[in-house]
């Protein structure tokens, strides 16, 4: 066995990456987090660096991948119960934002001119499985 470490999974920020390898370490994985201190330095480098890169030993990756595919990502309500696309009733949905409408493309163009956060975005739940969109 060689202890040479693989990356399994990349976050744009190091508290994502700090979660899951709080998850991976309980399970008695040795995880190592590369570029983090750069990213915590400076966040708008992330996108250009490639993120923070989550290792694991070669011979854990199997393992690891195993937990990371076990945690649910998809959403869930205020009560922590998963949502359920209305149209072919499957748990596999994710939120997502839309510049659709006249109001959210006004101010994503202001924002984009005068260098500040958007004031309104239109956020949706989109189904992974019949890729249907609803409210």
């Amino acid at each position: 066995m060689t202890d040479t470490f693989i990356t399994i999974a990349k976050f744009t920020y190091s508290s994502e990456a700090q979660i899951i390898k709080g998850r991976l370490e309980a399970d008695g994985i040795q995880v190592f987090l590369y570029d983090n201190i750069t990213i915590d330095t400076d966040p708008l480098v992330s996108n250009a660096i490639g993120g923070v890169k989550l290792k694991v030993l070669s011979y854990q990756f199997e393992e690891a991948k195993n937990i990371l595919d076990s945690i649910n990502n998809y959403s869930i309500d205020d009560d922590g119960n998963a949502i359920n696309c209305p149209n072919c009733n499957s748990k596999h949905v994710e939120l997502f934002s839309t510049v659709k409408d006249a109001k959210s493309l006004f101010w994503f163009i202001f924002g984009l001119l005068f260098s500040s956060l958007p004031f309104y975005t239109k956020h949706k739940y989109k189904c992974e499985d019949c890729k249907a969109e609803f409210n």
